[in-house]
Formats: C-alpha cells, structure tokens, sequence
C-alpha cells in the first residue's frame, strides 16, 4: 500500500478520549458511514411501502424484507469474510456498486414480478454486506488503540441516530412523493458512499496472518461465543421493533406511538453508547459484562411486557436502549480481543451475519407466536430465547479461556523440555 495511503496513527498507548476522534480522517469516514448505512435502515419499511398497494401487499413487503435480511446474512458470510486489508477500497467499492444496482432496480421497476423484485432485493442486501465489517476494521486503523472503544462508541452512537432517522425518511418519502422514492435515496447514497470511499484511506495495514489455530475459518470460528452474544442482542431488538405495535393495541393505545417510542429506544442508545466511550475500561471481563447488561435488557423487556401504562413502556424502552448499547459494544470489544488483527474484518463480518440470524430467527418467532398467543406472551418467550443464547455465549466464553490456559501451559511445557541442558540442545528435537 502506497505511504498516502496508510493512515496517519497517534502512538498505540495513547489514552482513549472522544477528542482523539476530532479528525478530518473521522469526519469522512463518518460521512461514508451515514451514506452506507442509512439505506441498510431504510429498507425492511421502504420495501413494505414499495409493494403495498398490490394485492396482500403487506405481507409481499414482509416476505421481500426477509429476503433482503437473507441477502445481508449470506453476503457477510461469503463476501465480508474475504475481505482484504490491502485491496479493501476496491472490494468495498464493487460491493456498494452492486447494492445500488439492486436498489435501482427495485426503484425503476416497482411493478415487476415478485421474483424480479426479490432478486432485487436480494442483491440490494447481499452485495454491500461486507461494508460493515470493512468500515468498522478502517475506523480502527485510524485511531490510537487506547481510543478504540471510544471509536465503537461513536459507531454504535451514529448508528443508533440513523436507525432514529431513517424509518421517518422512509415513511416521509414515499407517502408524500412516490412509493419507489425511498429506493431512489437509497441508490443515490450508496453511489455516493461509493465516490467517499476515495477520501479514505484505500485500506489498513495486513497484519501477519496467525495460521498456528489451524485455517482462516477455524480462526474466525475460535470467537463463536462473541457470535451468539450478538444474535442475543439482535433477538430484543427484532422484539421491540415487530411487537411493540401489537403490544400497544393489546393494551388499548394507540399503535401510532410505536414510533416515538422506537425513536426514543434508539436516542438511549445513542446515549448508552456515549456513556461507555467515557471510559477507557469497565470493571470485569468483556463477556461477563455484556452477559449482565443483556440480563439488564431482558428484565426491562420483561416490564415492557408486564406494565400497563405507556409511561412505563416507555420507560422500560428507555432502559433497554441504555444497556443494549453497552452489550453491542461489549460483544465487538470481545471479538477485537478474541481475533487477530489479520481477521478482524472478516470477524466482524461474520458477526454481522450472525446479527441479522438473530434478528430474523426472533422476528420469525414473534411473528408464529402472535398468531397463537398474545403480544405480550411472545414477548416473554423472547426474552427466554435471549437468555438461552447469553447462557451459551457465557458457558463458551469460560470454556475458551480454560483451553487457551491448557495450551499455555502445554507451550510452556515444551519450551522448558526443549531448552539446552548443559551447553547441548536436546537432540531429539534437533531433528
């Protein structure tokens, strides 16, 4: 990679603080970030809007969201995992360039056939899936290390105002200006996020490739705890987005306020995520502690279930946005230190996809179980379905820090038994 094209990094134990982040390099990474992202936000509801004067629109709307959510899982899967430091800008490019062109298709052709639509879909999701991971790797490359939860933190803050932000602009743009005008926005920002990407540094430096675990993907697997924390955390957030409505007319309110009360979910979030950048640690391991907040969030998404009164919907909302934000950034701070470097963005890639199963395994669950049970019972088995995969997440994390001890100690072992005795090697292992 040419000098120009490394970015210009403080010393490694530089002290983390938000001022770090006060760079030009940031601000247009910021910019990239916002373009790439907010179409991700808009879709689900812009494909509902898309389709929904057709007969059975709505539920045409749903299923091409679903196949949208299949194509971000697949395309983090297959195309974020390969990824590579030294060649990002270009594939980062190719990918946002076939996000568009699905986008555009769907907004040029909003009466095709539905499997023209859901190709469209389908490409629109898969082919950028990959952005995340690759945004997320370059924003570290250009901090300090000691400033990189403060650099999550701002990641999880500027997501948490897109995803305030863009189902307003969804909604907004195609009630008063045209059904397919949100997908119009959307190919515009991701050509635009594409054109960003050369205010960017073209990638960050290949670190050493560790081949010691065995292949990449055994690599990448060694971190599956980290994957099931944040499918745990995607799973209470399909449950507040898709049966807060159902929960508000199961309590006699007006369905019209899921929306302010999913804009104020996502401003705590927001704001949970500022107040864990403050610090540069927080007492206990990076697992135990998104273990406890994502118990702090079931319990809060128990009272949402149980309370009466919206005051207290909205407050126990409130809460889980807080402490949502925390186990987010606490799930990538533990893939950050579970990985090597050379793997990161492939990591986060499939933590992606790992997040998108989790929000349509809960979604699929909530959307069964209301057709047998009511809102607030669905809610409830949610929360047990979280729980079920925090307690996993836990119990794997424990296990890989015990065989991680075993093969330190195995190491040590044989380095004392190789180590010369008297002047002469062992010669056993000389050979």
């Amino acid at each position: 990679m040419p000098d120009s094209a490394k970015p210009a990094a403080a010393e490694p134990d530089s002290a983390g603080s938000y001022r770090t982040l006060l760079s030009r390099p940031v601000l247009a990474w910021s910019a990239v970030a916002v373009a790439t992202r907010m179409p991700v936000a808009m879709a689900p509801l812009a494909l509902v809007f898309l389709v929904r004067e057709r007969p059975g629109g709505y539920a045409f709307g749903a299923l091409l969201g679903a196949v949208y959510v299949i194509g971000e899982i697949a395309g983090a899967a297959v195309l974020g995992t390969r990824l590579r430091p030294e060649r990002a800008r270009r594939q980062l490019a190719l990918g946002l360039l076939g996000g568009g062109a699905g986008f555009l298709l769907l907004a040029l052709a909003p009466d095709a056939p539905g499997l023209v639509l859901g190709a469209g879909a389908f490409l629109a999701g898969a082919a950028p899936a990959g952005a995340a991971g690759g945004l997320r790797a370059l924003l570290q490359s250009m901090v300090p290390s000691g400033a990189v939860a403060q650099a999550l933190s701002f990641e999880a803050i500027l997501n948490s105002l897109i995803w305030a932000v863009a189902p307003v602009a969804a909604t907004s743009l195609a009630l008063s200006a045209a059904p397919y005008a949100p997908m119009i926005l959307a190919t515009a920002l991701v050509l635009a996020a594409t054109a960003g990407l050369w205010l960017l540094p073209a990638g960050w430096k290949p670190a050493e490739e560790h081949t010691e675990g065995g292949s990449r993907a055994r690599v990448l697997l060694r971190a599956w705890p980290a994957y099931v924390m944040g499918a745990a955390t995607m799973c209470l957030l399909a449950l507040a987005e898709l049966a807060l409505p159902a929960l508000l007319a199961q309590r006699g309110f007006g369905v019209g306020l899921a929306g302010p009360l999913l804009a104020g979910f996502a401003v705590a979030s927001a704001v949970g995520a500022f107040v864990y950048g403050t610090r540069a640690s927080w007492p206990g391991r990076l697992a135990t502690q998104s273990a406890v907040l994502l118990i702090g969030v079931s319990a809060c998404a128990v009272c949402i279930a149980v309370v009466p009164s919206v005051t207290g919907i909205a407050v126990g909302l409130g809460l889980a946005g807080v402490l949502q934000a925390g186990a987010i950034l606490t799930r990538n701070l533990a893939l950050r230190e579970t990985l090597p470097e050379s793997a990161l963005a492939a990591g986060y890639s499939v933590m992606y996809a790992a997040v998108g199963a989790g929000y349509a395994l809960s979604g699929s669950l909530a959307g069964g179980l209301m057709n047998v049970t009511t809102p607030s019972n669905a809610v409830l088995v949610g929360v047990g379905l979280t729980l079920v995969l925090t307690a996993a997440g836990v119990c794997g994390d424990r296990r890989l820090r015990r065989d991680g001890s075993t093969r330190k100690a195995r190491t040590r072992v044989v380095r004392a038994e190789g180590a010369p005795v008297g002047g002469r090697g062992d010669t056993e292992r000389a050979h």
